[in-house]
């Protein structure tokens, strides 16, 4: 895969770039052309020159337009916030003037340090605030009055709610990431965080590798008449389903199907599989990690049958697994995903498997698993049908343990700030077990039991997405999805990139 950095270094990987602009577009523009204070911290990070998405993307920012940014991870994005907040920040202000959601604690971090950076010497105070760790360091930075706050919702909203630091004085939002944030469930946090928002217009921005549904829904939560600019170099989606295909090892086919969904965390799925016994092998296996998780196939008693269906019908089942014939005729509303365990036998049947999702002007995701020689089989698939699939890496076993136990300490924080004072007087008489618990590592085992029986109740319910709604933001009524300012797709030949800065 081609890659490009700030500092100069390219590669032969030249490719169609299709741009999408908003209505009245904004040239892009060179590290030269930038204000004086943006070249002096383009030049104490090193970077001689812009990348596509922050040439293109900044000079929107600089002029406080509302944007979503599409741009992969890799491409730059970083810089294409930081360097407007830059130019936004007043440091005499002992105040929040930009807040930053990201849906990881590393990402939180990785942002924080790159601003740093860009930051140098200057009188800008950045803080890190996420969960997982104590709060002394982070209230710390809090008190001082930092600038710039980055952090994941939920240890964002528990200072919000404890008064330690508020958004007064913001002027700039920026949702980095914003599809994962979503599949990490950090939804209601989101949510909560926007009662704390200034009734005054602020600026907004939200970059995510793809805008589904659920995530222009979220746009049109927080943002004022949004603008739309996508830089995928070979892929727009917008109003298509995204085809993605994993690589994974031949044996244990069923512990990938486990780490993908751990990774993607589907709203629901439909999951294909090519034999009657593969359906109830692969139904078992999910049933058995906790997922809820049905199977559909010709084998199935009548009564069984109709059970299934009947959960189907009240939109009660998350996982469905199932053959091609014994699929057919059943529509699953709002259907997120489909996950093809096998790429078909028949290629027309990856076209009606695909064709599940995405329906209705809805973005979904289609994943085929591979492994061998069906990766061939996939592209030969791709090519007949003029699709644009691409890879993504299988997760390993610790960064899908890595993601559990993110959603497990946003989960439980967000449970915590439910509970009531008679609630929390009856949680005090364990601290002190906590605390025992916590500092004997032969006790770990019953730490983790309980945690993996307390994440084993949140996989029985889909993660909370954005609903189709008009609400109102920033003082003003926000336009419904749909009525997001797409703008006018440009096509040039270009090179696709991936920045070391992200």
């Amino acid at each position: 895969m081609g890659e490009e950095t700030n500092n100069g270094q390219k590669d032969l990987d030249v490719r169609e770039e299709r741009i999408i602009e908003p209505e009245n577009p904004l040239p892009p523009v060179g590290l030269e052309e930038l204000p004086e204070g943006l070249r002096a911290a383009c030049a104490r990070a090193g970077w001689t020159r812009l990348l596509p998405v922050q040439s293109r993307t900044i000079p929107y920012l600089i002029k406080g337009r509302n944007m979503m940014v599409q741009s992969q991870t890799g491409s730059g994005k970083t810089g294409a916030f930081l360097l407007p907040i830059l130019d936004r920040i007043d440091p005499a202000r002992k105040a929040c003037q930009a807040l930053v959601l990201t849906p990881t604690r590393e990402l939180a971090l990785q942002v924080a340090r790159e601003a740093e950076v860009l930051y140098g010497d200057l009188p800008i105070r950045v803080a890190a605030v996420y969960g997982g760790v104590k709060y002394g360091p982070q209230l710390a930075a809090l008190r001082e009055g930092a600038h710039l706050v980055v952090g994941t919702p939920g240890r964002i909203l528990d200072h919000l709610l404890k008064e330690t630091f508020n958004l007064d004085g913001l002027s700039i939002l920026v949702f980095d990431e914003a599809d994962r944030m979503l599949s990490m469930g950090f939804y209601p946090d989101m949510r909560r965080i926007r009662q704390f928002l200034p009734r005054r217009p602020i600026n907004a921005a939200m970059f995510s590798a793809t805008f589904p549904g659920f995530v222009l829904r979220l746009a049109g939560e927080f943002l004022r008449n949004p603008e739309f600019l996508s830089l995928s170099a070979d892929r727009v989606h917008v109003d298509t389903t995204d085809h993605v295909y994993y690589v994974v090892p031949g044996m244990q086919r069923e512990r990938s199907l486990v780490r993908i969904i751990e990774a993607e965390n589907p709203v629901s799925a439909l999951i294909f599989c090519n034999t009657k016994s593969s359906v109830h092998f692969v139904a078992v296996v999910l049933k058995r990690f906790g997922y809820d998780a049905d199977e559909l196939s010709s084998d199935l008693a009548q009564a069984a049958r109709e059970r299934v269906m009947g959960r189907i019908k009240r939109g009660s089942l998350r996982f469905l697994v199932a053959t091609d014939v014994a699929a057919r005729g059943i529509d699953i509303p709002d259907l997120s995903h489909v996950i093809q365990y096998e790429p078909p036998e028949d290629p027309e049947l990856y076209i009606h498997r695909a064709g599940r999702t995405g329906r209705v002007g809805a973005v979904g995701t289609a994943i085929t698993m591979v492994a061998g020689m069906e990766q061939f089989k996939l592209k030969q698939i791709a090519r007949t049908f003029s699709i644009t699939m691409r890879e993504k890496p299988l997760p390993t076993e610790e960064e899908v343990g890595e993601i559990v136990a993110q959603r497990v300490v946003a989960s439980l924080e967000a449970d915590l700030r439910a509970r009531g004072g008679v609630e929390m007087e009856r949680l005090k008489r364990f601290m002190p077990l906590a605390r025992s618990l916590g500092e004997a590592e032969e006790e770990s085992p019953l730490i983790a039991m309980l945690l993996d029986e307390y994440y084993q109740r949140t996989l029985q319910a889909a993660p909370l997405a954005p609903v189709q709604e008009a609400p109102e933001t920033e003082g003003e009524e926000a336009p419904p999805a749909a009525a997001v300012k797409r703008g006018k797709r440009r096509g040039r030949r270009g090179r696709r990139g991936e920045s070391v800065q992200e």
